[in-house]
């Protein structure tokens, strides 16, 4: 009998002539925690997606436990007990837990099931990898990391031995993470074998037992994780160089408040509450990171301090409230605004490179005169600054959609973060990056800080907030619950995120 669960040999997937795999070799031990790391790109979720079915490959084979399989849809994937929790979570929202594992089951089996008797077995299920969860809760009335249980339990109450998670821990707190890796390691103890897509070096080598790398669309190599590996290591294999982690400390010290935020109310697009009473004091030369879980306010709050919401409260600026002005006024009051999504707020992504640079300032001199564009000054300035933030493009007159997410980032901070902001909100700047580009990123948002501007970084991912932030603020359900040294301890963080008030929360 062999003792791999999943064996694929020489897989190769083509999009459009490009090949999203090529000649990749993967195994899955039996009983084992897998993990299968990349930058963005590389072909990680590709792979997994044609071990799931969703994908046919042109090439290769795949073994399910020693027999050749071929996987020709989900169903023939659930069947052969395969199971995937994708990022995005696949739930309907309006039916409850047990109504959803019966979606599922339904569409196995053509008869109805017992609703009392599936959600007994389903409570079985949830205590014996102690996540415990009620059956008859509707889905929209669970948390996050509730949600990813009721993904996990269904796959499992399938009859999944083999599961793959697609970045698990992007949109969990701390303790989140610990419960979920716990219940891994149960389920791996249990004879279970599960892949783990994932960016986050640390959570790798906390919890699985080897690791394969994946660039451009290739297989870099395995590698058995021991005691000694580190995540410096796992790095030069995936983006063949060394990439720095630590970032050098601030030494200098926060300057006087640039923007005081007092009591900010404001409702979101459904008209429930978005932030209540919500204070912060941002200060020059700091960065303050803004800490939580996706939904709690965050994206309200950058439109009110961008003029795209309105809200009751103050925002004081120069000894001025500047509360519920037009976007132009707070371009004019040198806000900088790196967007959460690059493609539908950060860029016009049909509009050439160098425009998109000036976008903001293109009415003005030296790039217009008496209503004409100055073309000269235009190009002259994309020359500067492609060398400056060295973006790699064909063209000036390229559309910006045609680069790829970390060169369009970088005309985002390009533009945003030229001529000394006051004030740079930036709002999840390295999400969908790769390692390399979110080092370079968060290296122009440091410079940002030393030179002058005040910073506000919201933030899903812990790791950027604790390089970077000189004070850490933690949201949760429109409110502030504890302001933080920069030394704080994640599990510390992470007990604020889940909404407990610090005992002595103090805005210095």
């Amino acid at each position: 009998m062999s003792s791999l669960a999943v064996e694929m040999r020489n897989i190769t997937k083509l999009f459009r002539g490009v090949k999203g795999n090529s000649g990749v070799d993967f195994k899955l031990k039996k009983g084992s925690i897998h993990g299968l790391l990349g930058e963005n790109g590389a072909g990680k979720t590709t792979l997994m997606n044609i071990l799931y079915g969703f994908y046919q490959p042109e090439e290769g084979e795949i073994y399910i436990r020693g027999n050749r399989e071929v996987i020709s849809s989900p169903t023939k994937a659930i069947s052969l007990g395969i199971g995937m929790v994708h990022q995005h979570f696949m739930l309907a929202r309006p039916f409850s837990v047990v109504e959803n594992v019966m979606l599922g089951k339904k569409g196995r089996h053509r008869f109805l099931l017992d609703t009392a008797k599936t959600a007994k077995e389903l409570v079985n299920l949830s205590r014996k990898y102690k996540m415990e969860i009620d059956p008859y809760s509707k889905i929209w009335q669970l948390s996050v990391g509730e949600q990813q249980r009721v993904e996990i339990l269904t796959a499992l109450y399938m009859g999944a031995d083999i599961l793959i998670l697609d970045e698990p821990t992007a949109v969990l707190t701390p303790q989140e993470v610990d419960m979920l890796f716990e219940t891994l390691r149960k389920m791996r103890d249990d004879g279970k074998s599960i892949i783990l897509i994932t960016h986050k070096l640390e959570e790798i080598i906390s919890v699985v037992d080897e690791v394969t790398v994946l660039r451009d669309g290739k297989l870099v190599g395995t590698k058995v994780l021991t005691p000694d590996t580190t995540k410096e290591e796992l790095t030069r294999m995936m983006v063949g160089r060394d990439v720095l982690f630590d970032f050098p400390q601030n030494d200098i010290k926060p300057g006087a408040v640039e923007v005081s935020i007092q009591n900010l109310s404001t409702k979101n697009d459904k008209g429930l509450d978005a932030l209540s009473n919500l204070s912060l004091d941002i200060h020059k030369n700091e960065i303050l990171g803004l800490a939580g879980v996706d939904g709690n306010g965050q994206k309200e709050l950058c439109e009110v301090l961008t003029g795209m919401r309105k809200a009751d409260g103050a925002i004081m600026m120069d000894g001025e409230n500047i509360i519920n002005r037009n976007p132009a006024f707070y371009i004019n009051k040198g806000i900088a605004h790196i967007t959460e999504d690059r493609h539908e707020t950060g860029l016009a992504l049909d509009l050439s490179l160098k425009k998109n640079l000036v976008i903001k300032r293109f009415i003005k001199e030296p790039f217009s005169k008496h209503g004409f564009l100055n073309e000269k000054a235009i190009t002259d300035y994309w020359n500067k600054k492609r060398d400056e933030y060295h973006i790699k493009s064909d063209s000036a007159d390229e559309p910006a959609r045609a680069l790829s997410g970390g060169n369009q980032q970088k005309i985002v901070l390009a533009r945003e973060l030229d001529n000394n902001p006051s004030l740079v909100i930036a709002n999840q700047p390295t999400r969908g990056l790769d390692i390399g580009a979110s080092e370079y990123v968060r290296t122009k948002i440091l410079e940002a800080r030393n030179e002058g501007s005040a910073v506000l970084l919201i933030s899903a991912d812990l790791e950027e907030i604790l390089q970077l932030s000189d004070r850490i603020a933690v949201i949760y359900n429109g409110r502030i619950t504890g302001i933080l040294p920069k030394n704080a301890g994640i599990h510390e963080i992470g007990s604020l995120m889940l909404g407990k008030k610090q005992e002595a929360a103090v805005n210095a």
